[in-house]
């Protein structure tokens, strides 16, 4: 049977209509499929290949590490050299204060949904309040923890009953913080919202999001799993507003094409998890070695070459380039933006049309969004060139003709 024939078959389908895209090797922007087409990533695999595919020192680190030895023990038991460097490098790169201390202590998990579920149980521990508080049109992970504070009911029905004591806020409104009361123990807030179509609040209402949370004893977790790691113009999105959380939580770009999350937080907050139980959080695989070589590899790539520091000016290029009358509105912070059309009827077959690689031209891969399906989805890797960008959106601009 063809690997095609297998997919089919033994792969777990999430929808009737995968992209189905066999997809032989990867480089830079560009992956290439069996018979050596290429297209090139605009979405970095959803926001992971922020220094794109198969960056050389990211290669290096896993394969440093392979030659040293692979899983261990379970988090948090055996001194590993990654992870431990790994983590004074993510604590330097917040270089904060909290009102509990600085964020110095890295909890490290398999994935984004994982740290929010670490995130959830530590903000409840630490309070001792069960009301947790997220935004409609927020995503937050599939689990059954972060779908009870995703913020879309079309994606929740037919899985409840889901936590309990959650509540939902506008992002944005100004109005809502008045929900925000001595009973919450956290809010749980993106910077940016992504799955919403890249909405970018005013930095005054989030400061007012950071204030309301002070004054009602409530814990600020910002979910930066897809603005992380440089792709909004500053290392952290939060950076660029001035607003710090107590707890910080980051995945997809964050492992350089590896699996690896993390929630971060002071000691005082992530010491509830010690006792009373004691192993009050667990995982097995969390801060695997391999996945947090390649994670420190790609950290250093991004601080190295200051790639956050470009990304405004090449998301700038980017709008710049796609000026049309069918394009309603482009919404975006750095590398991270979302293209309006008037409808997914029309931005359906634009994307589409664009993934078709020709003789001389490289397929575009670009995507819609779970809460703002007439918008399409740019987010390529920080690496991306000029000349790269160009002839992406100019080929965009043909898929629209």
């Amino acid at each position: 049977m063809t690997h095609r024939q297998l997919f089919f078959q033994h792969i777990a389908q999430t929808t009737d209509f995968p992209l189905a895209l066999e997809i032989d090797r990867a480089e830079g922007v560009y992956l290439y499929d069996k018979d050596g087409q290429p297209y090139i990533d605009l979405i970095s695999g959803i926001g992971v290949s922020n220094v794109g595919h198969r960056h050389p020192a990211v290669l290096s680190a896993i394969q440093a590490q392979l030659d040293k030895y692979l899983h261990l023990m379970v988090y948090g038991e055996y001194v590993q050299g990654t992870q431990a460097e790994l983590a004074r490098a993510l604590v330097e790169t917040i270089n904060a204060e909290t009102a509990y201390g600085a964020i110095d202590n890295v909890y490290f998990t398999n994935s984004g949904a994982e740290a929010i579920e670490g995130a959830m149980k530590v903000a409840k521990r630490f309070t001792g309040r069960s009301e947790l508080i997220a935004c409609y049109n927020a995503y937050h992970g599939s689990t059954q923890g972060a779908l009870s504070l995703s913020g879309d009911e079309n994606f929740k029905r037919n899985y409840r009953p889901l936590l309990p004591d959650i509540r939902h806020i506008q992002h944005g409104s100004w109005a809502d913080l008045a929900q925000i009361t001595s009973r919450t123990a956290a809010v749980i807030m993106e910077v940016v919202q992504g799955e919403a179509g890249v909405r970018v609040p005013d930095p005054a209402y989030l400061q007012a999001v950071r204030a309301r949370c002070t004054a009602v004893g409530a814990l600020l977790i910002f979910d930066e799993i897809q603005t992380g790691f440089g792709r909004t113009g500053t290392f952290w999105a939060f950076q660029g507003v001035a607003v710090m959380p107590d707890v910080l939580v980051s995945a997809k770009g964050m492992g350089g094409g590896m699996p690896i999350g993390a929630f971060m937080a002071p000691a005082a907050v992530m010491n509830v998890i010690k006792n009373n139980p004691m192993l009050g959080h667990i995982t097995t695989f969390g801060g695997h070695p391999v996945s947090c070589a390649a994670s420190l590899a790609t950290l250093r790539v991004i601080e190295d070459q200051k790639l956050y520091a470009d990304a405004e000016r090449k998301g700038q290029l980017m709008r710049s380039l796609l000026t049309h009358p069918a394009i309603r509105a482009i919404r975006g912070k750095g590398l991270m933006m979302a293209v309006e059309f008037d409808s997914f009827e029309v931005l359906k077959p634009i994307i589409d049309r664009a993934i078709v690689p020709g003789l001389v031209r490289p397929g575009i891969i670009t995507d819609w969004f779970l809460f703002c399906n007439n918008s399409m989805r740019l987010a390529p890797p920080l690496t991306i060139t000029d000349d790269e960008i160009r002839l992406a959106c100019g080929r965009i601009k043909e898929s629209i003709e």
